[in-house]
């Protein structure tokens, strides 16, 4: 009979995300942020390609990168609404996780196994953030996917991608809990 760890079951049952927009300084230091991208190094790695890396947003990234937005918004005709939208998780943020899918090429391990890894990286550290006291919340936007604001402000490689963007500090609000989905809706069970 397994040993049951209630405290960890009851915080992955009750868990929920901070909006990025609601959390304030403090951060957490150099050394605490480690501790989290740590645990969230901790996942599921086929082959132990490590097919993800991190990149950390401090303030002044994040001021760099809301006029990178801003202006590939503009470059791609988008609204003011929309620009917006895209700027708002960098001008108000003051410390963010860019987590990359970052594939290794490979016979073995296929590309969507390595893709699966970093977006189970990005549930871990939102997991450890939370778990540690802080306000987490994983997001994207339409930057993160325009190829331009992704190569040129993020620095990334032609076949990485982002996976997400963890934002970390502390929560001013507690969110009430969301509608959940329904389990017996989504869930067959096969007995033979």
């Amino acid at each position: 009979m397994p040993t049951p760890n209630s405290a960890a079951l009851n915080f992955l049952l009750t868990r929920r995300s901070r909006p990025a927009k609601t959390l304030v300084l403090p951060v957490p230091s150099d050394a605490e942020l480690e501790a989290l991208l740590t645990a969230a190094a901790r996942t599921p790695d086929h082959g132990m390609l490590t097919p993800w890396r991190f990149i950390v947003l401090e303030k002044g990234a994040m001021e760099r990168l809301t006029g990178l937005v801003a202006d590939r918004g503009a470059a791609l005709g988008y609204d003011g609404d929309l620009i917006g939208k895209g700027r708002g998780q960098f001008d108000t943020g003051n410390l963010a996780v860019v987590v990359v899918a970052s594939p290794k090429a490979t016979e073995k391990i296929p590309g969507i196994e390595q893709t699966l890894s970093a977006g189970a990286v990005c549930l871990s550290l939102v997991n450890a953030a939370l778990a540690s006291g802080w306000g987490a919340s994983w997001i994207t936007g339409w930057p993160a996917h325009d190829r331009d604001f992704a190569e040129t402000g993020l620095g990334l490689a032609p076949q990485e991608l982002v996976a997400g963007i963890i934002h970390i500090g502390t929560e001013t609000t507690v969110p009430s809990d969301r509608p959940r989905p329904d389990l017996a809706g989504l869930t067959t069970w096969m007995r033979e």
